[in-house]
């Protein structure tokens, strides 16, 4: 039968993280040593040999999967393909893998061996050193089974099934290089930089390097060669500031296709690429004079110029891994590797996401802490002067700028220019100095031999001469500003967490928080959002509250983040009505939804381990701390025995539904809320809505009475009584709006847990689960103890289908109408991203009566109502974005075991992002 079997190529990246996923039986072990080479198999069996001394000791799996993913991060640091032979049947087991693979800037892929049920058992059976049930089998399988659809959303960029014995005998593993792995082709190279449009310096310089230029009927460029076999890099950044970037465009693709020329992208290609796929865009920066000019050609050019740009590679490693281009620069860390923070840093460097007094982004001179053989080349950042820093050299001179436009021959490290013809676009900023970074001695070229003024002649060929003064140990002289950048106050890039391979090593305890850590402006990378700004003066006040009031930062491994309302509704006598986040999402391309009901209590965040022993070990607590219950702001919910009861009642419920195990945890962080409302918002009720109600009905009633009164006597005052009368009815809802949410409690009894979402658990941050699983989670928890945990009624709904959409704006108004406070729609698949970036995790239907204790008794006074719709809520949707964005860095740099100060500089950012003044009504 084997021969009638065709092979099946199995292409994998030639450096990924490959996970063998299979059940006990399938052959995975086997697979592993026939296709891959001995090293490149790290083995859960073997690291648990390793730490038991007994590779059937189920018990030590923890530890062994400990060891296992520090295995595979060094392997993955050094750039190593590693392939994990465990079963990884279940998104759980593979979600830290997979987060593992991001934190390294690495491909994840699987191979699944979908084998019959019955080859596994019979091939278990014939297991001499271990065998497992049918019935583990038969589970393992079902969890395959369960997840191999969705294996696709996990995060892996290729997921191969193979079905049968046949099929895996006669796989053939085919490993590709990555795009950007040129290194067998090694020049000679001219590298040019930034053009910007500015086709005829381009030709001047092509020229002066010795490039003959080929033109079309019309005479336009349309090819360069040269004569020795020399090959251009262009830089990226081809188009807008300069008159002719069509022709540019023309001329590059040409030497492309012709295979005279390189070519990476810049962040202005990027933007084209945007705005040719129809995304909104800012036209600014001379975007809206390249769409001009492209708009004048015939649509098969502009469709050839979108699909060209498409698909040109981050940054290129060329010469055996001694050059790497890149249009932003790119740091050792990320040479030869491929990621959405990858790409973001050659494309547009390192930024901190703030903007300087003239309105661009402030850029890190990331190149000062570079130390790789590798030269690098880069444009981006314009200067007035080539110049050597650290074996990195920027070739951008602001040629449409009207300084210069700059190659550099390589191998030969010669640096040639041609003049600018004019000045096409006024620069904000001034061009940078060379003098403002150190340079490098005795590592080559230090600098190159080109006058300093704006212009230089067009022949003007500059040997590199390394005549920058050494010290006495042959490196760099001393820079006054050198080495005082606190690159880890401003946030290491990262994806999904995990350990960062390129962060500068501190001499500090992991447990150690400084102040330096969370005071002052700062920005802090995050995976799902790019960088977060933090303000001074909001992070003082968050100082202020964590200081004073927080629970120990130990116990915060993240704080809840804010949730963004719908849009404003136009449905009359509504603010917000269920319409608006239908269609909002559908406007961002997703229409699997889920609507959940939103419980009138106060945030939770319950954090609780299995037992002590697991506490001490997580979170570094004492025998009586097994956990935290705790708030928006991380303040304790109850004292610290009452925290333990409710912790003990929680962790039971987790025992009996299986929990533990299911998820291979010995903790869990839950979201949710805690009911009732009055439970810790008693001082809110008795001194704000209760008061209002008594003086309501107390001013309203002796109003009513005294128009009453007048009216007997004939004084026309209908209005006045009508509106009276209206307005003590309104007071009276007010009443009995927040009397819905309020129940006696005494000590824990009346006391209610809605979970909806489990945030994290041992090795795994969930948000990119769907809704489904996590409510599955808490329906099992309430189903253990229906007395400590409240269910979360739920509808999911097809937002493109009208009848589904009708059906579930009739489940809120019947759910608001019986006193609920109303729903949270979310996208079904969990975290979600659109053309724009990250979408909103979540939005908040309020029902009427509800937003009555919100904006006062009488906001659904018509003049009211239309005054309210005129609600500003761009900054109360981004604060959400930013928060999510936070707190799920925090998770993600908690579960891969960070450093403390690492985890609470993004919680910290949570907090002092609350300090934004922004309308609390929303």
């Amino acid at each position: 039968m084997s021969e009638s079997i065709t092979p099946i190529e199995v292409r994998i990246p030639e450096v990924s993280l490959v996970l063998l996923v299979g059940a006990s039986g399938s052959g995975k072990s086997t697979f592993g040593r026939e296709k891959f080479a001995p090293f490149e198999v790290v083995s859960s069996d073997f690291c648990r040999g390793l730490v038991a001394g007994d590779e059937n000791d189920q018990s030590a799996s923890k530890d062994a999967f400990d060891v296992l993913e520090y295995i595979v991060g060094k392997r993955l640091a050094a750039g190593r393909l590693t392939v994990v032979d465990a079963t990884n049947v279940q998104p759980g087991s593979r979600a830290s893998l997979i987060n593992l693979a991001r934190a390294h800037d690495v491909l994840p892929v699987a191979i699944v061996l979908d084998m019959p049920e019955q080859v596994c058992r019979e091939r278990n059976r014939l297991r001499p050193d271990r065998q497992n049930s049918d019935a583990v089998i038969t589970r393992q399988r079902d969890a395959l089974r369960r997840s191999r659809k969705s294996m696709g959303r996990e995060g892996l960029r290729g997921v191969h099934v193979l079905s049968s014995p046949e099929e895996a005998d006669a796989a053939v593993i085919v490993r590709e290089k990555l795009r950007t792995d040129l290194t067998d082709q090694h020049g000679p190279f001219d590298a040019i930089g930034d053009v910007h449009g500015c086709l005829s310096e381009l030709e001047t310089l092509l020229t002066t390097l010795g490039y003959t230029l080929t033109r079309d009927n019309a005479g336009r460029p349309i090819d360069a060669e040269h004569p020795q076999g020399r090959r251009v890099i262009l830089l990226g950044d081809l188009v807008d500031r300069g008159p002719d970037s069509v022709g540019v465009l023309r001329l590059a693709m040409g030497m492309h296709a012709a295979g005279h020329a390189l070519v990476v992208p810049g962040n202005h290609e990027q933007a084209l690429i945007n705005a040719l796929g129809g995304k909104k865009v800012n036209l600014s920066h001379g975007l809206g004079d390249t769409l001009a000019q492209l708009a004048a050609e015939p649509k098969e050019f502009t469709d050839a110029v979108r699909a060209w740009l498409y698909s040109l590679v981050s940054h290129l490693v060329l010469d055996d891994g001694n050059l790497v281009v890149a249009h932003a620069g790119l740091k050792e860390a990320y040479h030869g590797r491929s990621s959405g923070r990858v790409r973001s840093f050659a494309l547009y460097g390192d930024t901190t996401g703030e903007v300087d007094e003239y309105d661009l982004p402030i850029r890190l001179p990331w190149q000062r802490d570079y130390r790789g053989s590798a030269v690098v080349l880069y444009g981006h950042t314009p200067m007035l002067t080539p110049r050597w820093v650290n074996n990195t050299l920027c070739l951008d001179t602001g040629c449409a700028f009207g300084n210069a436009l700059s190659a550099l021959r390589y191998p030969e490290r010669e640096i040639v220019q041609v003049p600018a013809e004019r000045v096409y676009a006024e620069s904000r900023r001034p061009l940078g100095d060379p003098e403002d970074v150190p340079v490098p001695a005795g590592r080559g070229p230090a600098t190159a031999s080109v006058p300093e003024q704006a212009t230089v002649p067009a022949t003007s060929i500059a040997p590199a001469t390394g005549s920058e003064p050494a010290s006495s140990d042959g490196t760099a002289p001393a820079h006054p500003e050198a080495g005082t950048l606190d690159r880890s106050a401003l946030g290491n890039a990262s994806l999904l967490g995990g350990p960062r391979a390129a962060r500068p090593p501190r001499e500090r305890a992991a447990d150690e928080l400084r102040l330096d850590d969370v005071l002052g402006r700062r920005s802090i990378e995050t995976g799902l959002h790019g960088r977060v700004a933090i303000r001074s003066d909001n992070a003082a006040g968050a100082l202020e509250v964590m200081s004073r009031f927080a629970l120990s930062p130990n116990l915060l491994p993240t704080l809840p983040a804010t949730m963004a309302p719908v849009e404003t509704s136009r449905e009359e006598g509504y603010l917000e009505y269920p319409t608006e986040a239908f269609a909002g999402y559908r406007a961002a391309g997703i229409t699997d939804l889920i609507a959940e009901e939103k419980h009138m209590g106060s945030r939770a965040h319950v954090l609780v381990c299995r037992d002590a022993e697991a506490a001490a070990r997580v979170l570094g607590t004492t025998a009586d701390t097994t956990g935290a219950i705790y708030t928006r702001t991380g303040r304790a919910f109850f004292d610290p025995a009452t925290t333990e009861v409710l912790l003990g009642r929680i962790r039971a419920a987790a025992d009996t539904a299986g929990l533990w195990d299911t998820l291979d945890t010995d903790w869990l962080l839950l979201d949710g809320e805690l009911l009732p409302w009055s439970l810790k918002a008693e001082d809110l009720l008795r001194g704000t809505y209760a008061a209002t109600a008594a003086a309501g009905r107390a001013s309203l009633g002796a109003a009513g009475a005294d128009l009453a009164r007048a009216l007997a006597r004939g004084v026309e005052v209908e209005q006045e009584a009508e509106r009276t009368a209206s307005r003590l009815g309104h007071i009276e809802d007010f009443a009995d709006a927040y009397r819905r949410y309020v129940w006696p409690v005494e000590g824990l009894d009346g006391v209610e847990f809605a979970p909806f979402q489990l945030l994290a658990s041992r090795g795994a941050v969930h948000h990119e689960r769907d809704h489904g699983w996590h409510l599955d989670i808490a329906d099992a928890l309430i189903a253990a103890d229906p007395t400590t945990f409240r269910t979360t009624r739920r509808l999911r709904i097809n937002a493109a289908d009208p009848n589904e959409v009708s059906a579930a704006t009739t489940w809120w108004l019947d759910l608001t109408a019986a006193g609920g406070e109303g729903m949270v729609v979310k996208p079904f698949a969990g975290t979600s991203f659109d053309k724009h970036g990250l979408v909103q995790p979540g939005l908040k239907v309020r029902g009427r009566e509800y937003l009555r204790l919100i904006y006062g008794p009488d906001y659904t006074d018509p003049g009211q109502l239309s005054r309210l719709r005129d609600r500003h809520l761009g900054q109360k949707r981004s604060l959400a974005l930013r928060e999510h964005a936070l707190g799920v860095e925090a998770l993600t740099r908690f579960v891969q075991g960070e450093p403390l100060w690492r985890v609470h500089e993004a919680v910290f950012g949570i907090l002092a992002l609350e300090s934004e003044p922004v309308d609390p009504r929303l």
